[in-house]
């Protein structure tokens, strides 16, 4: 009843849509880096959105299947194999007690994800079953997955037959996109700098980025006032200014508060974007206002219980 690491690839975590109410004792919320489509591949699988998935990122890894499971993989495309035939992305596949499930560097974008129906039977610390791999903590929610790990699942499950249904992949297009553009807030310190520079310069993500924050490369920002912060709070998405005038984007397990001056947050509807920018990939921001990033989520809310109610639906028909 599980699933055993076979290779490891580049940075494999468990991760679900992160920890909440320790930011007070230096705790990040983690999670996973793009949660929409870390969601999508449990609403394809008619599982709860928050449950624990497998996030991969840039080279996946290989994993054998101890027992029979139904999967659904989403996110980057990073050429994922069955027994050396291809794997659908987007939809329920049926896993066979035995097979190996391979995946490859990734093609465009950063991470991919895994859910597996019904999640990995996996304890929970601090209520979350994320991984924070600088959090120091005991077991397998404490690092990156390596070779010999193995993941228990909660139930072994098997299609009566093959799927054919599943999600667009135009729900992804924000992946493949080359030329991103990034929706942001004001930020607290916005008046610090001189207005708009953050959108009227090209930016690119630096090689020297990871999951607690993306270190952006470009013409540096220029500090009008010559202040300095007393340490605050921060969040995913957070785009401070170091003293060197390049921005950094924190992500998903940055630190809970900061002393850079903060010019901006990014939207949330465009955290999972950001999470796939490459390093050297250009990209530009876009100010827009309070309402419309409200009137942005609750579009997305939306859509999302369109996209339950649907898959609903078609396991309904499965189990009548």
């Amino acid at each position: 009843m599980s699933i055993e690491i076979i290779e490891q690839g580049l940075h494999t975590t468990i991760q679900d849509q992160g920890r909440f109410g320790f930011q007070s004792y230096g705790i990040p919320v983690s999670g996973a880096m793009d949660d929409f489509a870390a969601k999508m591949a449990n609403l394809l699988l008619n599982n709860e959105a928050n449950l624990a998935v497998l996030e991969m990122g840039y080279v996946g890894p290989t994993l054998t299947f101890h027992q029979n499971a139904i999967i659904a993989v989403t996110g980057a495309d990073m050429s994922a194999n069955i027994n050396d035939q291809s794997l659908p992305m987007c939809q329920p596949v049926s896993i066979q007690a035995g097979d190996t499930l391979q995946f490859r560097t990734v093609k465009t974008g950063g991470f991919a994800y895994l859910a597996v129906k019904e999640g990995f039977d996996i304890p929970a610390i601090l209520g979350s079953r994320s991984t924070v791999v600088r959090a120091n903590i005991d077991g397998i929610l404490g690092r990156k997955l390596a070779v010999g790990d193995v993941l228990p699942l909660c139930q072994a499950h098997q299609l009566p037959s093959p799927l054919h249904w599943g999600l667009s992949s135009a729900l992804f297009d924000y992946i493949k996109q080359p030329n991103k553009v990034i929706r942001y807030l004001e930020g607290a310190q916005s008046d610090w700098f001189e207005s708009d520079q953050l959108e009227t310069r090209d930016w690119a993500l630096s090689t020297q980025s990871n999951r607690m924050g993306y270190r952006l490369e470009g013409t540096p920002l220029e500090q009008i006032h010559e202040k300095q912060l007393l340490t605050e709070a921060t969040a995913y998405g957070s785009i401070q200014v170091p003293p060197n005038g390049l921005p950094i984007i924190l992500m998903a397990d940055g630190q809970p508060t900061g002393g850079y001056p903060k010019i901006g947050q990014v939207v949330k509807v465009d955290l999972g974007k950001v999470s796939q920018i490459r390093p050297g990939q250009p990209f530009t921001f876009q100010k827009i206002t309070l309402d419309d990033a409200i009137s942005l989520l609750a579009k997305r809310e939306v859509d999302l219980k369109r996209i339950q109610t649907f898959t609903m639906e078609k396991w309904g028909e499965i189990y009548r």
